[in-house]
C-alpha cells in the first residue's frame, strides 16, 4: 500500500484529549497490551503528531508519529501499527515466518503466498480471514511486514499450503518506513528455533538442506532403481514460487504448488519413468534449466557479491564505500560474457541489497550522510563466505562463440538521403510517369523539374533567369496568397520550393540486408549528461538502433572501458527503443567508442561538446 511516495496533506500536533482518545483506541483495539506498554507506546509528554497522508491510489490515510517515527496507522476507521511499534513489541500481532529473499518482494507492493510460509514445528499461528497479522524472517522475528489474513488457518492447511496468505499493507523500506527514521529492524532470535534455521521442519519437509535426497522410480517394465539427486546449497527454496505480485498470481501459484507437491515427500517417493525419461535421457548434454532475468540478475548479484568479498576485498580496505565497493571490486567479478545490472534484479538498488545482505549477517553497512553508505563490518566466517567457489559459468564451445562474436567486426551501414514526391507536387511530376512517394535525389528533382519547365516553354523570353509561373506551378509551389501577386520567379527560388515541399526521406542499408526507405530525415544518436540526485550526473544514449547497434553489446563494451554502471531502460512513450544510462559523465567514452570503433560519422552524433572540459575531475 505503501510501496509508491505519497503526499502529505497535512501535519500537526495532537493534543491532551486526542492524545487520550488515541490510547484508547489502541487499548481497545490490543488489549494484550498492559497499561505500562501503552504508557510506553504513546506517553504524555512526547511530541505526538497526527499526519493526513494521500497515497497513489487517492485513499487517505490518517498516521500518528512520535518522535519523527510513523507508530500507528488509521485507514477506514481501523488502526494498524508500524513496523517500529512491532519492533519494540514483535509479540503484538500473530506472525508468519518467511524466507528473508522474499522481502524485497513484499516491499515492492507484492503480497505473501503460502509456498512461501515456513512452518514452524509448533505450527501456523490461529488466525481467521480479516485479521490482522505480521510478517517476520527467518533468523529474527522481528516483524518487517503487516497485513490481513485471506482466510483461517485451518483453510490454509486443508489448501496445502497453496494461494495468498497474508494481504500486504505495510513493510520495512516501503514509503511510510522511510517517512521515519529509517532504522533497521533488530535481531530477536525465534523462540523454538536457532538464529537463521527454522528446525526439523526444514530436515522432514524441505529435504533441501545438507545431504542428499533418494528418488525411488517405480515402473512396470524395470525394477525399482534409486536415482541420487543433489540437494541445494541454498536455505531457501525459489523465491518466485514463494512471493507473488498480484498481477501474475496465476502463474507463480503453478510453480509453488510443483515444490509444495514435492517438499510433501520424505526419504523415498513414487514416482513413473515416463515423467523423468525426457530430462534423464540427456543429462550431460542437457543444460541448466534458466529461470527468469531477474531471478539470473539476483544469483549473478550475489554470486559477485561474494566473490568480491572472498577474493578482492581485504580487512585492511574497510571501512569501504559502497559505490567503490561496487565499482572497484564487484564489476570486475562479473563473469566474462555477462553484465551485471542491479536494476534488472528483485533488489532494484545496492542499498537495498546490501540490507538484505546485513539482515543475513554477511556484512554491516553503516550510512555516512544522506545517500553515502559504506560497509564498516564483514562476517568473513558466514557460512556463505566460507563455502562459496567461483563457478564456471561457461564451457568450452560458449567462450569459442563469445570469441567469434567478438572477433566479427562491426561493419557500419550506409545511409543515403533523398526525398518523395508529396501529394500537392503530384501534377508537377506525373509528366515524368512518377506517383507520390516516388524517391528522387536533389539532382534528379532538379533535372524534372528543369524538363518540365522546357517542356511548356515557361522560360521568359526577355530573362532566361526567371520562370514564367502557368496553373500548375502556381498550385504546387505558391502560397494562397500569392496566386495574384507573383507572375514570375527565379531558377532557384523554383527548385528551393520544390524541395521544401517535397518529403524528406533517407534510406538505411545494413550490411548483408535490403535498404530500408525512412520518412524524414536521419535521426542521429543522442548523448545527454543530467544531473541526479547529489549531484551526481549520469549519461544517456538514445536511438542507437537506428544505426545498427545493439545497446546491450555496446553497453558491455562501455562498462569496461569506462569502469562505470551500465543500465538499459525502456524509452517513455516507446515500445521498443532503448536508452543506455551511464554513471558519470562518459561523453568522451562514448565518443571514441562510437567514432572508432563502430564508425558512425560525427555528423550522425549530437551531444559531443557536453564532454567534460580537461583538467576537470569527472563526475
Amino acid at each position: 500500500m505503501f510501496a509508491k511516495p505519497f503526499r502529505v496533506k497535512s501535519n500537526t500536533a495532537i493534543k491532551g484529549s486526542d492524545r487520550r482518545k488515541l490510547k484508547a483506541d489502541v487499548q481497545s483495539t490490543f488489549p494484550s497490551l498492559s497499561g505500562g506498554e501503552l504508557s510506553h507506546l504513546i506517553p504524555n509528554k512526547e511530541e505526538l503528531n497526527v499526519v493526513k497522508i494521500y497515497l497513489h491510489k487517492g485513499e487517505v490515510v490518517t498516521a500518528y508519529v512520535l518522535n519523527k517515527n510513523p507508530i500507528f496507522f488509521e485507514l477506514a476507521k481501523r488502526l494498524y501499527p508500524t513496523v517500529y511499534t512491532l519492533w519494540s513489541h514483535p509479540d503484538l500481532l500473530a506472525a508468519f515466518t518467511t524466507w528473508p529473499a522474499v522481502l524485497t518482494k513484499l516491499t515492492g507492493g507484492a503480497d505473501l503466498m503460502l509456498p512461501g510460509v515456513v512452518v514452524p514445528p509448533s505450527g501456523l499461528p490461529e488466525v481467521w480471514q480479516g485479521d490482522l497479522c505480521a510478517v517476520n524472517l527467518v533468523g529474527s522475528r522481528a516483524p518487517v511486514a503487516i497485513g490481513l489474513a485471506t482466510m483461517p488457518t485451518t483453510e490454509m492447511l486443508a489448501a496445502d499450503m497453496k494461494g495468498k496468505g497474508v494481504t500486504t499493507l505495510h513493510t520495512y523500506l516501503d514509503q511510510l518506513w522511510a517517512f521515519g527514521e529509517k532504522t533497521n529492524p533488530p535481531v530477536i532470535p525465534h523462540v523454538c528455533c536457532d538464529p537463521g534455521e527454522i528446525g526439523d521442519q526444514m530436515e522432514k519437509e524441505e529435504e533441501e538442506i545438507g545431504e542428499e535426497e533418494k528418488v525411488i522410480i517405480n515402473t512396470n517394465d524395470i525394477e525399482n532403481v534409486t536415482a541420487v539427486l543433489d540437494s541445494t546449497e541454498n536455505d531457501a527454496p525459489d523465491m518466485d514460487s514463494l512471493c507473488l505480485n498480484v498481477e501474475t498470481e496465476s502463474e507463480h501459484v503453478s510453480s509453488a504448488t510443483g515444490q509444495a507437491n514435492d517438499s510433501e515427500a520424505h526419504d523415498s517417493e513414487i514416482v513413473d519413468l515416463k515423467e523423468i525419461t525426457e530430462d534423464s535421457e540427456n543429462d550431460q548434454d542437457t543444460p541448466e534449466i534458466i529461470g527468469t532475468v531477474q531471478e539470473q540478475m539476483d544469483e549473478l548479484l550475489l554470486q559477485c557479491f561474494l566473490h568480491a568479498l572472498k577474493f578482492k576485498v581485504k580487512k585492511a580496505d574497510l571501512p569501504l564505500l559502497t559505490s567503490t565497493f561496487l565499482k572497484v571490486h564487484v564489476y570486475p567479478c562479473c563473469p566474462e560474457g555477462r553484465q551485471l545490472d542491479i536494476k534488472k534484479s528483485s533488489y532494484k538498488k545496492l542499498s537495498k541489497f546490501l540490507q538484505t545482505m546485513q539482515y543475513r549477517q554477511i556484512v554491516q553497512v553503516k550510512e555516512l550522510s544522506k545517500g553515502v553508505e559504506s560497509i564498516a563490518v564483514v562476517n568473513w566466517k558466514h557460512a556463505d563466505l566460507r563455502s562459496f567457489k567461483v563457478p564456471e559459468t561457461a564451457t568450452g564451445e560458449d567462450m569459442v562463440k563469445i570469441d567469434r562474436v567478438r572477433e566479427t567486426p562491426y561493419q557500419p551501414l550506409e545511409i543515403r538521403s533523398f526525398c518523395s514526391v508529396s501529394s500537392k507536387l503530384i501534377p508537377l511530376f506525373e509528366h515524368a510517369g512518377l506517383k507520390k512517394d516516388a524517391a528522387l535525389s536533389n539532382a534528379d528533382v532538379r533535372s524534372i523539374i528543369t524538363s518540365y519547365v522546357k517542356s511548356n516553354e515557361l522560360i521568359d523570353d526577355y530573362n532566361k533567369n526567371y520562370i514564367v509561373i502557368n496553373p500548375t506551378l502556381c498550385d504546387c509551389i505558391l502560397e494562397k496568397s500569392e496566386h495574384h501577386t507573383i507572375t514570375k520567379i527565379t531558377w532557384d527560388d523554383l527548385f528551393t520550393r520544390c524541395l521544401e515541399r517535397m518529403q524528406q526521406c533517407h534510406e538505411v542499408t545494413f550490411p548483408g540486408q535490403k535498404p530500408i526507405v525512412r520518412k524524414g530525415e536521419v535521426k542521429p544518436i543522442n548523448i545527454d549528461v543530467v544531473q541526479r540526485a547529489s549531484n551526481k550526473k549520469v549519461t544517456i544514449i538514445k536511438n542507437l538502433e537506428a544505426f545498427g547497434l545493439d545497446p546491450q553489446i555496446l553497453g558491455n563494451a562501455l562498462q569496461q572501458k569506462a569502469q562505470a554502471s551500465v543500465t538499459i531502460n525502456q524509452v517513455p512513450g516507446t515500445k521498443d527503443k532503448m536508452a543506455l544510462q551511464v554513471q558519470g559523465n562518459q561523453v568522451n567514452h562514448i565518443a571514441k567508442l562510437l567514432t572508432e570503433e563502430y564508425k558512425i560519422p560525427t555528423r550522425y552524433i549530437t551531444g559531443l561538446d557536453k564532454a567534460p572540459k580537461s583538467g576537470k575531475k569527472k563526475r
